[in-house]
């Protein structure tokens, strides 16, 4: 058995603890390792090979993250194909929100794939449960549009995943320009 398949072991491409462009606000950026989909155009083909990148334990992760939280409005996992890591990432994004921090993901499939137990990775459901928003669908290179907001090509949706599971049926929304609720002490524009 891969150690990244381990409940609480990522294979990670890298993490950036800084990141504007993935996602609204200050983000932490967690960019998992191995990807099956391999779109063509893909800006991340580093991340494909699944015995690439380095193994680290959640835990550690989210201490980093916890160690930078005043700076953050939330956290983006992307890749790679997150989800593939589903098992590891449910309790570091339960952790994030716990933390108060929002957790936007980025993957490769469909919600309508995700929502198929017969089709979907394995804790694939236990992930969705501890995420705010969804960036669904492969990179379409046909579909690239650079008027998109956080989104690659025109097929992918924003789906706003605690209305989806309540409502059982897949919510698409846009990306907040703030992140509701939440006013980052570094924030210039907030009122003290």
């Amino acid at each position: 058995m891969n150690a990244a398949t381990s409940s609480n072991i990522l294979r990670l491409a890298g993490l950036v603890p800084d990141s504007i462009v993935d996602g609204p606000g200050m983000r932490y950026a967690v960019f998992v390792q191995g990807c099956p989909h391999r779109c063509e155009g893909c800006h991340n083909p580093a991340t494909w090979n699944a015995e690439g990148g380095r193994e680290m334990a959640a835990d550690e992760v989210v201490s980093r993250i916890r160690a930078r939280r005043e700076w953050l409005d939330g956290v983006t996992l992307s890749g790679g194909e997150p989800f593939r890591q589903a098992p590891a990432l449910a309790p570091l994004a339960r952790a994030c929100r716990a933390l108060g921090l929002h957790v936007l993901c980025y993957t490769g499939y469909t919600w309508e794939e995700l929502s198929d137990p017969a089709a979907a990775p394995a804790g694939a459901r236990e992930l969705l449960a501890e995420l705010d928003l969804l960036v669904d669908g492969r990179f379409v290179q046909e579909k690239r549009s650079l008027l998109l907001r956080f989104r690659g090509s025109s097929n992918q949706r924003v789906i706003a995943v605690p209305a989806s599971l309540r409502d059982g049926r897949c919510v698409v929304t846009d990306f907040p320009v703030r992140i509701p609720g939440h006013r980052a002490p570094h924030d210039p524009f907030s009122l003290r």
